[in-house]
């Protein structure tokens, strides 16, 4: 069984929910406290043991690359100010794996940029977390998952229970037989159900993915097979996948809380409470959000 050091961050979307902040600036560069959200999902991947993260961009993405990469300037100018702690922060980023970047070209569809990386994972099985949102987890979502694949060699997706009605209008819904209390051997994948009647499940697959290599096929017979104005979305190859008798298992991701930080409130939600638990400003934040309560 190959081991996993390869993952995938789709990163072109436009962000058209936080317009207009992300006119120029990429949702996936939006901050929480001082980091930026992608950088958080490329953390965990690399404690994960991921030593190769391939991002796919678009036309206004190019921070994204300038944040991963070295800034000799900068780097020269906290030398000269003695600002030691801040250099090496700042040197740590570009050091925390290697990075593959590509222009997103095909259809629109969340299953594209899996295709666009073909020729950079080849025959290794890899993770796609989205740039934009990520899993707080213990263990991590990537460990997690990664633990799965190693017991049941084949494709995995994580999941979080569904909450209220409106999450069968927002992501994907597997449904299978139960291994156990949280995993399923996938028989039915459904995207956006709409309903949950309508759902295999309460599973939603959100946030990650594991994938083997044979996604690659069944995502380009369902490409060649679009009718005008379809997307192409991995649900479509992860189906005939297990219509083939290929094993897919789902995972209900353990002591988890999804952040979905593509959405304005859930982004806000998120900022404060990453903000009280920071060293720096969380007693302060604490404090003032105190006195604004007792004002209101």
């Amino acid at each position: 069984m190959k081991r996993i050091t390869k993952a995938l961050i789709p990163a072109a979307g436009f962000g058209t929910r936080f317009l207009p902040q992300t006119k120029a600036m990429p949702k996936e560069m939006m901050p929480l406290v001082d980091k930026p959200i992608i950088q958080r999902v490329v953390e965990e991947l690399v404690e994960a043991g991921i030593e190769t993260i391939v991002i796919v961009t678009g036309w206004n993405k190019r921070s994204i690359e300038d944040h991963f990469d070295n800034n000799f300037e900068l780097e020269a100018k906290l030398q000269e100010t003695g600002k030691t702690k801040a250099l090496e922060e700042v040197r740590k980023i570009s050091d925390l794996a290697e990075f593959v970047y590509i222009r997103q070209k095909g259809p629109d569809g969340n299953a594209t940029p899996i295709l666009n990386a073909k020729h950079i994972m080849r025959d290794d099985p890899f993770l796609v977390f989205w740039g934009d949102d990520f899993v707080d987890a213990t263990p991590t979502r990537a460990k997690q998952m990664i633990d799965a694949y190693q017991k049941y060699n084949s494709t995995i997706m994580a999941g979080i229970r569904a909450k209220n009605d409106s999450d069968y209008q927002k992501y994907g819904f597997a449904g299978g037989e139960g291994i156990n209390s949280h995993v399923i051997k996938v028989e039915r994948i459904v995207e956006k159900p709409g309903s949950k009647d309508e759902s295999p499940s309460d599973l939603a697959i959100v946030s990650g993915y594991l994938y083997t290599p044979e996604i690659y096929e069944y995502l380009e017979l369902a490409a060649k097979k679009l009718k005008e104005g379809e997307e192409l979305v991995y649900t479509l190859g992860v189906q005939g996948m297990i219509d083939d008798q290929i094993p897919v298992h789902a995972i209900e991701l353990q002591n988890a809380i999804f952040r979905d930080t593509g959405n304005k409130l859930e982004y806000m939600k998120t900022a404060v409470e990453l903000a009280l638990k920071h060293p720096e400003v969380g007693e302060q934040l604490k404090q003032y959000l105190k006195e604004l309560v007792n004002k209101s």
